[in-house]
């Protein structure tokens, strides 16, 4: 089987990826998206959790295809000795390691910052966990659900009152790889400078903690503890989401001085919209219940695309909550590359989302669709020196797949 070679801005950078699930993939899938060599190391056997997880195609997640893609996949019992030292081999002429196990099993491995670095001063190692490396709860198991709930974004999410509520995907695990590659691509700018790696610590709860907002100088400040608000956006008027006659939403977002006097307009309702005590955020806030019941009013005499197309034509942001449905038929997304096509191993076509930058002269690109299980062991293991006999003698006793 023959693969595009490797392109985009990070064309040259070696990656050897360990862990599993979802925020150490996601960071080197990011990585490969945009040119990176990574090498996924997986469980014999068993691979990856990821692959088993949701909705399955011929016995793989289709999620799998999204979080693997461009990566190459070799299996290794990493519990074995000889496992250890092929990942040290690896290591040795990697540019960037990551891994999401639980603080210290890497260095129960022989494979922590103090050996590897040592072994090649100018590697970064990405290491994402739940509470960070360092810490009086880095030994706990932490997962994204739980960094969610210890930054404050769970305490937030949902309806005042009642049971604060899941965001819909693996935000923490998300914003944790993201903020790992920045993490990696800082460190890649000192090592310019310098010649040396570096360790990049990315605890869970901090990544989302980061993406806090307000919550932390609010409380400090005024001894304000934010609560959950539904769909309003506290302390900024209007902006939440109407009912209207058909069933659906609007979500209307009036909070600038202008496009509120421009919303009054459009509702007809300028009795609001030149109130002099309505003329800024403040006001409105003060009034906030009187003036979502006047929007809400309005919209439940219309349906939400009577609503959107009135509301597009007097430049008041607005949309609609949009279903999966509605994306992949949503001419946005596709001109904008956002829904793109692969065609499986099987011949079948598979749908999935586009590159997120988008870079003007080194875009990201698809080579190689997910890999099966084990598919690029030999590969790897002859590019590290190990001869085929060696490597068939790991495969019988198990150690490699």
């Amino acid at each position: 089987m023959t693969f595009a070679a490797p392109t985009g801005p990070l064309a040259g950078l070696k990656v050897v990826e360990l862990g599993q699930l979802i925020a150490g993939p996601f960071a080197a899938k990011t990585l490969a998206d945009f040119g990176a060599d990574v090498i996924k190391i997986e469980a014999p056997r068993t691979g990856d959790p990821l692959r088993q997880w949701r909705l399955l195609k011929d016995g793989t997640s289709v999620w799998w295809q999204v979080q693997s893609r461009n990566k190459r996949s070799v299996a290794l019992d990493l519990r074995q000795l000889e496992a250890q030292e092929i990942v040290r081999k690896l290591a040795a002429d990697a540019d960037v390691l990551i891994e999401n196990f639980r603080p210290g099993a890497m260095e129960g491995w022989g494979l922590g910052p103090d050996e590897l670095l040592a072994l090649n001063p100018r590697l970064i190692m990405l290491r994402i966990s739940g509470y960070g490396q360092t810490g009086p709860y880095r030994d706990r198991p932490g997962f994204g659900v739980v960094a969610e709930a210890m930054s404050g974004l769970r305490h937030l999410t949902g309806e005042p009152g009642r049971v604060p509520v899941r965001v819909g995907v693996s935000i923490g695990d998300t914003l944790a790889a993201l903020h790992g590659v920045i993490g990696i691509l800082l460190a890649l700018q000192h090592r310019h400078a310098s010649g040396k790696g570096q360790v990049v610590d990315v605890a869970l709860y901090e990544a989302v903690f980061n993406c806090m907002e307000s919550l932390l100088p609010e409380y400090s400040a005024f001894g304000a503890v934010r609560g959950p608000a539904g769909s309003a956006l506290p302390g900024i008027a209007p902006s939440n989401a109407y009912a209207c006659k058909d069933g659906g939403y609007a979500l209307i977002a009036g909070n600038g001085d202008s496009i509120f006097k421009r919303l009054m307009t459009v509702m007809n309702r300028q009795d609001l919209g030149n109130d002099p005590a309505l003329a800024d955020n403040a006001g409105r806030v003060a009034r906030v219940q009187e003036i979502d019941a006047a929007i809400g009013q309005w919209t439940a005499g219309l349906t939400v695309e009577e609503v959107l197309t009135a509301l597009e034509g007097a430049e008041v942001p607005a949309g609609k909550i949009y279903t999966v449905a509605d994306i992949a038929a949503d001419p946005h997304y596709a001109a904008r590359g956002m829904l793109q096509t692969v065609q499986m191993d099987d011949g079948s076509e598979l749908a999935v989302p586009g590159f997120v930058p988008k870079l003007s002269a080194t875009p990201g690109s698809q080579r190689r669709n997910a890999p099966a299980l084990g598919q690029d062991t030999d590969a790897v293991l002859r590019e590290v020196g190990l001869t085929e006999a060696q490597i068939s003698a790991l495969r019988e006793r198990g150690i490699v797949g």
